[in-house]
């Protein structure tokens, strides 16, 4: 025969005892023992897939999984254990359909193909943001020489850097932040080396030099008002320490702490005696979805080193008119009076974080039970407010406060903390320590008409083994809609090059 046909013969051969078949399988009735959990859960079209991975006690061989939808079916092969569904072939799948199913066969010891329990993937109409951005660091205290912050494409697995720290000299950079979703209006922080706060607005980048003497410290923890010409920020005296003997390794408190605004067309930052006041430590501002309320987390000013487990933040919130502040007018900028939303004292723990969903009716944060830097504390959930339902279950008389609920469906027995929402409303993206209790990922939930979420899930990643060989925590996830397009250069060359602009204090 002729070689070249012998050859060709050969590969069609080959490629034809590689096709894979749906198999007549003994059902198993047992869950298949895969990775991530993905049975239950819900999904945007827009997602990249989530990539499966067989346990290592699985000993059947010739593992297949089964992917079907109303108009597509796909099945896909383990290699080295992992069961990884292409792109295209997932987009296939959900194309039109609202759910997927996944039947995952194998050959038992006697050679008899078996199957176990079907997965079942919700897939939403709603679509996420198409960014996600967070930062990359080491999970302990003790290492932040090599971090960055990088932007993840939700449709596929591809991750740029918007920045890193070997660009500017190993230094620290912290508290990314978008407007409304939107990266065109981006800030961060970089400390220590090329320290300031960077400003990025109108495709030009700032940098600033936010510490006055009238505020006890550079600016910290940011919030965009929807106008994009204020800042919300704390200032923050933040110390640490080491537990001997604690579920906690690590406690970071603040000595003192208010919160400003700043003006991004002025340069200038203004407060109010409500917020910066020294009987109490106020942190973590957060303005509601139409500028007009401003909220944050506020604490008794006590001896932290002696007390730091009594320090507990409650969640309240003040009137703030943007117009009058505009015109320079701050008598009238804020409210006279601070609502309590979430009252720690009467209702226990300590409340960080809050964030308003982009309707303003849903404020989420987190509780512990004492003290603001609760991606340390073990016991840190998430908890909800209807902000449209004036009637707290916790305090039927009270028919001033808003529901709240602890978001049971989402938290785990580890650190379940920072979170934010998408444009839309209806995706939470927040961190969590569940996994093994020492690095942060971030997980997806979606959110149901009713005011509950779906059961969480790990950002998917091209890899399925891949939180298991990652050795970097995902910090402060950010969604957006578009993607960061100031350069990674430009951002270096602002660092090492600018003074920095130096912020004044308006009274």
């Amino acid at each position: 025969m002729n070689n070249k046909y012998a050859f060709l013969l050969l590969a069609s051969l080959s490629l034809g005892s590689c096709t894979l078949t749906e198999q007549d399988a003994r059902q198993l009735h047992s869950q298949a023992p895969v990775s991530p959990d993905v049975d239950g859960i819900t999904v945007p079209r827009n997602l990249a897939p989530l990539r499966l991975a067989m346990a290592d006690t699985c000993s059947l061989s010739s593992v297949q999984a089964v992917f079907e939808s109303s108009s597509s079916k796909i099945i896909v092969g383990a290699d080295a254990g992992e069961l990884a569904i292409s792109i295209e072939d997932w987009q296939k799948l959900v194309a039109a359909a609202e759910c997927v199913s996944v039947r995952i066969q194998g050959k038992d010891k006697a050679g008899q193909w078996v199957e176990y329990d079907p997965l079942t993937i919700s897939v939403s109409a709603d679509d996420i943001d198409p960014y996600l951005s967070y930062r990359l660091i080491e999970p302990g205290y003790e290492v932040w020489d090599s971090m960055g912050l990088y932007q993840r494409e939700l449709g596929t697995y591809t991750q740029k850097a918007i920045v890193e720290n070997k660009q500017t000299e190993g230094g620290c950079m912290n508290c990314h932040s978008f407007r409304q979703n939107n990266a065109d209006d981006m800030l961060f922080h970089f400390r220590a080396k090329c320290g300031g706060t960077y400003v990025i607005r109108d495709g030009r980048i700032e940098k600033l030099n936010t510490k006055t003497p009238e505020t006890v410290s550079a600016l910290v923890y940011p919030y965009w008002h929807p106008s994009g010409r204020f800042v919300a920020f704390s200032t923050n005296i933040t110390k640490q320490a080491f537990h001997s003997k604690d579920p906690n390794r690590i406690e970071v408190f603040d000595n003192e702490s208010d919160v400003v605004i700043y003006d991004t067309e002025k340069h200038e930052v203004f407060s109010c005696p409500q917020l910066k006041s020294q009987a109490a430590f106020e942190t973590f501002p957060c303005f509601s979805a139409d500028g007009k309320t401003l909220y944050f987390c506020s604490a008794d000013s006590l001896n932290v080193l002696k007390e730091y487990d009594k320090v507990q933040y409650s969640l309240c919130s003040i009137g703030f008119d943007a117009e009058a502040a505009m015109s320079g007018s701050l008598a009238s900028a804020f409210s006279a009076t601070v609502d309590t939303i979430y009252n720690a004292k009467r209702q226990g723990g300590s409340i960080s974080f809050p964030r308003i969903s982009p309707d303003g009716r849903w404020l989420m944060f987190t509780r512990a039970g004492y003290g603001n830097f609760s991606i340390w504390h073990r016991d840190a959930d998430l908890l909800i407010a209807d902000m449209s339902n004036l009637s707290d279950a916790s305090n039927p008389s009270d028919s001033s406060r808003p529901y709240i609920r602890e978001l049971t469906e989402l938290n785990s027995s580890e650190v379940d903390s920072y979170h934010s929402w998408s444009s839309n409303g209806r995706w939470v993206v927040f961190s969590t320590r569940r996994d093994d209790a020492l690095y942060t990922r971030p997980y997806l939930t979606h959110l149901n008409d009713d005011g509950s979420f779906t059961k969480p899930f790990p950002l998917p990643q091209s890899d399925a083994h891949f939180y298991h060989r990652f050795m970097k925590s995902f910090n402060i996830p950010e969604f957006s809609v578009n993607p960061v397009s100031m350069p990674s250069s430009t951002i270096e060359q602002c660092a090492k090059t600018q003074p920095g602009i130096d912020v004044k204090y308006r009274k």
